[in-house]
């Protein structure tokens, strides 16, 4: 897709307009015609921008026909360019089409000559109501149909003279009628009355019925057409953007269908029949869902199943809570689904992993294999299974009975979109919705789309259509000063980007600001650089150095290991090496189960959180165990085959103390391999301390008098500690508690004055009392 055009001349681009549309039928970009109807208006060229209007409207109209905006488009048209013959031509080409309904009104009651003379005097006043409208109403039709420019020697010409011509025609006959009916209610009131009038409105109605039929066969090829445009199933499919192999396995296995049907209708044998079961495997919005749809449609087409209606349900509507309620459940949805297509999303969750006791999911599987295998059931409804790829192979592969009824012929694999086809699928989300995208808008939707395709869980077309989404509701609730046309039609650049959750002060003005730690600031600010320079030489399309960002953060408790790594996150998504830039704060807890298999998954899952991020885990030689029953050796070898498939997609951090890290990397070598940064994190100085109690304190607008610092100089110089920074804070909290005490129960409130904002030595006596006694 280009997104990047050339800038040219508004006439020059009017022609290059034309050419496309006489080539194509239709602009591809439509958002360039909207910006230059945009511009146009606030402009003086009323020629051009009655021609810009008119191909907007030509292209417009052969995706939605001609509806009311390309009506109103060619109309604006008309209005700045009188002399506009092109707009004048389908403006009236189209405009025919609201005149169907014209003979609606010229519907007559039934005049008898066995009526009663009352009757038929209150009839006859009917008739010349009835035909007083049309008249009044059909000349001004008349008028307007002749006053249309329309091409001479074209289709339209004709359809427009046989419209005029019938027109005329019933005009006359109405008005043939009206004056019949005229004579003939005065002859009812006379008193001599005469059948020649009753004759002649007979002639004259039976002529107006020709004339109406004819009429609503002229009208009745527009409907026609309408309905012939509508797709069948295979059709459907095709248009879709992307799944190439799967239109392809699609269209196989719809080709073998109609052959088999073929071979019916010959009267030959088929002892097997086919199976319509299917397994379509693949990530959220590949679009399996619409494709267990249209191959509901298909089936049915085909005649291989009675109805095209698709039954969707999903572990909560099939499992129940108690014996018996899921057999009651799985054979109530399939009696819903008989003669169609039973539809089960995400089927690998009807059978949990290490689940027992009083799960019910193996049941509602061997209850679907039963009903769709028994004689009852078996063979009048189809049933497609939907879900991620390994979880449905390790799914089927649990369940051989289920396996067994699904082919590897009716396993379909729908791929991930690539950047290119969501951009497409979002061009198409947004002409559904009447909107079309400039180029600035597309790359902007580029990075997003870019940002969000972290893991599995990216929801591929789902993901894009809410982008879209996102932006119109943005663009509509945002106030804005224009109120044109591109205001409710174009979306824009600043309509897509995601708002900004970097906090005011930069990732790197925070670590500087940081209280000592001064190698490692030095260090981390080494390696942000070396990255941002690896970026740019990939920008260039020069070689890059490998760069190895998983990091060992060794040192004792409250020395900044978290804090610098909450900022290593934020500067790696700074320069663009990390998507999301956020960190997960981990521990054995949240990789280590009870049981085999179990520690796996819960790895991996904690991994899937930290993707596009930062995984720190603290106290990470704690992973190592002690018994040989231990399962910390799962974690540590599925985090590193973990990091080897993510790659750049996830950063880990291990932190803990010094000795312990080394233990631990050495008990695997991919582990060692894949640390290459070692950050040490030494104990806080007492001058380094004083400065986070300081500052800390200072955060509330508390200060320390000069005595209280004097003896925190001391006493944090002879006490042994334990938390660092940590405890700085600790410290501060308890003293400003302390404070809070002492003032308090002084019971003098009023006349505190400055008194609340120090922290005098005795709040710092009784805080260290209460944190190391």
């Amino acid at each position: 897709m280009e997104l990047h055009k050339k800038q040219i001349p508004i006439d020059e681009q009017i022609l290059l307009w034309e050419e496309e549309i006489n080539t194509k039928g239709f602009i591809q970009d439509e958002a360039s015609l909207i910006t230059a109807i945009k511009k146009l208006t606030k402009s003086e060229e009323h020629k051009q921008l009655s021609q810009t209007l008119t191909l907007a409207a030509q292209s417009r109209s052969q995706r939605n026909g001609y509806d009311s905006l390309v009506l109103e488009w060619l109309k604006t048209a008309i209005e700045h360019d009188s002399a506009n013959k092109k707009a004048k031509s389908l403006l009236a080409r189209n405009q025919w089409k609201d005149k169907g309904n014209l003979f609606e009104q010229l519907i007559f009651p039934r005049i008898r000559e066995t009526d009663n003379r009352a009757l038929k005097k209150k009839t006859a006043e009917q008739y010349i109501d009835i035909s007083q409208q049309f008249l009044s109403h059909a000349e001004e039709e008349l008028d307007d149909l002749k006053a249309k420019t329309v091409e001479k020697g074209s289709e339209v010409e004709a359809k427009f003279k046989r419209l005029t011509d019938m027109l005329e025609k019933a005009v006359e006959e109405t008005a043939a009628l009206l004056k019949a009916t005229e004579l003939y209610e005065e002859s009812v009131t006379g008193v001599f009355h005469t059948a020649i009038h009753y004759e002649e409105i007979q002639k004259r109605l039976q002529s107006l019925e020709q004339i109406k039929l004819q009429w609503e066969e002229e009208f009745a090829e527009e409907s026609e057409r309408q309905k012939q445009s509508e797709i069948d199933p295979l059709a459907e499919l095709n248009k879709m953007i992307g799944l190439e192999s799967v239109k392809e396995r699609v269209n196989d296995f719809y080709r073998f269908l109609k052959y088999q049907q073929k071979r019916k209708e010959l009267g030959l044998q088929t002892k097997d029949d086919q199976s319509l079961n299917m397994v379509l495997t693949g990530n959220p919005g590949t679009g399996k869902t619409s494709l267990a749809r249209l191959l509901a449609k298909i089936y049915h087409q085909l005649g291989v199943l009675p109805r095209e209606e698709i039954i969707e349900a999903d572990r909560s509507q099939l499992v129940g809570a108690y014996v018996g309620q899921t057999e009651e459940n799985v054979r109530k949805v399939v009696e819903q689904a008989l003669g169609g297509v039973l539809f089960i999303d995400e089927a690998y969750s009807l059978k949990r992993e290490g689940q027992t006791g009083n799960d019910y999911g193996q049941t509602a599987i061997d209850t679907l294999v039963s009903l769709m295998t028994g004689k009852e059931y078996g063979g009048k409804f189809a049933v497609i299974l939907a879900g991620y790829p390994e979880e449905m192979r390790q799914f089927l592969d649990a369940n051989p009975g289920l396996r067994s009824r699904f082919p590897q012929s009716n396993l379909i694999h729908l791929p991930d979109y690539s950047d290119g086809e969501l951009l497409q699928i979002a061009d198409q989300a947004a002409q559904d919705n009447d909107y079309a995208m400039t180029d600035a808008a597309k790359l902007e939707l580029r990075d997003r789309i870019e940002k969000e395709r972290v893991d599995d869980t990216f929801g591929n077309a789902r993901t894009v259509r809410n982008l879209v989404l996102e932006a119109i509701f943005k663009k509509g609730s945002r106030q804005s000063e224009e109120d044109d046309f591109s205001t409710y039609t174009l979306l824009e650049k600043e309509d897509f980007e995601s708002p900004s959750t970097i906090s005011a002060e930069k990732p790197l003005d925070r670590l500087n600001a940081l209280v000592g730690l001064d190698t490692v600031k030095s260090e981390v600010t080494s390696l942000i650089s070396f990255v941002r320079m690896q970026q740019l030489r990939k920008e260039k399309g020069l070689p890059a150095v490998p760069i190895q960002l998983h990091s060992v953060f060794s040192g004792n408790p409250g020395t900044g290991k978290t804090t610098v790594a909450k900022i290593y996150a934020e500067l790696l998504k700074e320069c663009g090496m990390l998507k999301r830039g956020h960190l997960i704060i981990s521990s054995r807890a949240d990789f280590v189960a009870g049981y085999v298999g179990q520690t796996a998954i819960k790895t991996k899952k904690k991994i899937r959180e930290a993707l596009g991020g930062v995984l720190f885990i603290d106290e990470a030689y704690s992973l190592l165990g002690q018994s040989s029953g231990d399962f910390g050796k799962e974690v540590i070898d599925t985090l590193v085959d973990e990091m080897t498939r993510h790659n750049e997609n996830l950063v880990v951090i291990l932190a803990g103390y010094p000795a312990e890290m080394d233990m631990l990397l050495e008990s695997n070598p991919g582990l060692r391999s894949r640390f290459k940064k070692f950050f040490h994190f030494p104990d806080y100085s007492v001058s380094d301390l004083l400065l986070i109690i300081k500052n800390y304190a200072g955060k509330y607008q508390y200060r320390m008098n000069p005595e209280a610092e004097a003896f925190l100089s001391e006493k944090l110089s002879t006490t042994e500690l334990k938390g660092n920074g940590r405890f700085a804070t600790n410290l501060v909290d308890e003293a400003i508690q302390s404070q809070a005490y002492r003032l308090i129960d002084g019971g003098n409130v009023e006349n505190l004055d400055e008194d609340v904002f120090y922290l005098e030595k005795q709040d710092f006596e009784a805080a260290l009392k209460k944190l190391i006694g």
